[in-house]
């Protein structure tokens, strides 16, 4: 299940992602008003998103953040993974944090371990395949 702590930061990175390209920093207090997220609470996600080089902040009177990179060069999983970490729901099927379960058998043949490597590659292939371009035309067409 999506935390909360990842709504929030895929709405803060949706709201980044609606500014003009090259426009002036958005000031953390638009973001967690467009957002709906509490101040402080986005204060922690912001930094862990700058630390990942998701987005750039810039200090001063006219401060604020804006996105690293292209909105079609982001994509959900790479948020989500600077979140919450791996999207395996299991570590023994994770790709960067692998870790064998203790009461597991026989890893080649666990029907659990099957199962949700295929969901491990299908969660991946629809967030990593879904830029923050792509969500903001979804949500556009939606409207």
């Amino acid at each position: 299940m999506l935390t909360q702590r990842s709504r929030y930061a895929l709405r803060a990175m949706l709201h980044l992602a609606e500014q003009p390209a090259g426009g002036p920093p958005v000031p953390m207090h638009r973001i967690a008003a467009s957002a709906n997220v509490p101040r402080k609470f986005l204060e922690l996600i912001l930094a862990d998103l700058r630390d990942a080089d998701l987005i750039h902040s810039h200090r001063g009177k006219a401060g604020g953040y804006c996105l690293s990179r292209d909105t079609g060069l982001i994509s959900l999983g790479e948020v989500i993974r600077v979140i919450e970490g791996p999207l395996a729901l299991v570590p023994c099927v994770s790709r960067t944090a692998y870790k064998p379960c203790k009461d597991c058998r026989d890893e080649t043949s666990c029907a659990i371990r099957i199962s949700m490597a295929r969901v491990r590659d299908e969660t991946a292939r629809i967030l990593d395949g879904t830029t923050l371009a792509d969500a903001l035309a979804d949500e556009r067409a939606a409207a």
